[in-house]
């Protein structure tokens, strides 16, 4: 019974110990960015102009407005938790063909970028990027666009704004009901300081909303997917399942281009 007690209490000692850790240390379980030199040049294919946007507590924060004097309007594009703005080459590609402009953001402490991650700081950083996106645009002419972690991002800017569409590849219903997904023996809900509720922004989101998700996805699950798209209001929503699709490389499955082909219609 005491040998019972003394491991029942050791348990306990490390439970705290491993919850007190992933209190502190949590941005490095969500964010994995890849540092820049200041001095790289990015090396697109179209024509493209760098700058930098310096927010209040003064980061500054690179981004990449890529021009193909387009008449058709821009994608304001917010990426996954990892790299930076150099691994989108691709994604420059796939919405050149589509005959539209691109600006690519890159967080703080990814790439180029400086500051202070947190939830409300990346909040007003995407709209910091969306009032220069106006200064450029109508914004009928703005498509809002995330990817993974950037669909939490996106969401909210696109319900605090007025964009034409919203693109959401592989989202989440919320950070925490993935977090808890992830890690269900820690009480997430006390412990996280990232919460993006989507599904609740998305309620307030007036444009047509598009999803692409993968059926295989081992990092965020179709489900919470499905979850997020049944919890949309209105009829002003299409979610395309990419069967056997992870979380990478959709671009790769015929239902994904016919899909992004409706999206950037």
């Amino acid at each position: 019974m005491r040998r019972l007690k003394k491991a029942g209490i050791i348990l306990g000692v490390l439970y705290l110990g491993l919850t007190f850790l992933a209190y502190i240390f949590q941005e490095r379980l969500i964010f994995f960015p890849t540092k820049m030199p200041s001095e790289h040049t990015y090396d697109f294919c179209q024509s493209f102009d760098e700058f930098f946007l310096e927010t209040d507590d003064g980061a500054k924060l690179n981004a990449v407005h890529i021009k193909n004097s387009s008449e058709k309007g821009v994608v304001l594009y917010f990426h996954g938790n990892s790299g930076n703005i150099s691994n989108l080459y691709h994604v420059a590609n796939r919405i050149s063909d589509k005959g539209y402009d691109a600006i690519f953001v890159d967080y703080r402490t990814y790439g180029k970028s400086t500051g202070a991650l947190s939830e409300e700081a990346l909040n007003k950083d995407a709209q910091l990027f969306y009032e220069y996106t106006l200064q450029h645009y109508e914004e009928n002419e703005i498509i809002v666009y995330g990817r993974s972690f950037g669909t939490g991002i996106a969401s909210r800017l696109a319900a605090r704004n007025n964009p034409c569409r919203l693109v959401l590849e592989s989202p989440f219903y919320s950070a925490l009901d993935l977090g808890k997904h992830r890690f269900p023996f820690l009480p997430i809900s006390l412990l996280s300081r990232y919460r993006f509720p989507s599904h609740e922004y998305l309620r307030e989101v007036n444009c047509p909303i598009f999803i692409f998700h993968g059926t295989e996805d081992a990092v965020i699950p179709y489900d919470s997917a499905k979850k997020l798209y049944e919890s949309i209001p209105g009829n002003a929503k299409k979610m395309v399942t990419i069967e056997g699709g992870g979380h990478n490389y959709l671009q790769a499955f015929q239902a994904f281009r016919q899909g992004m082909g409706e999206a950037l219609r």
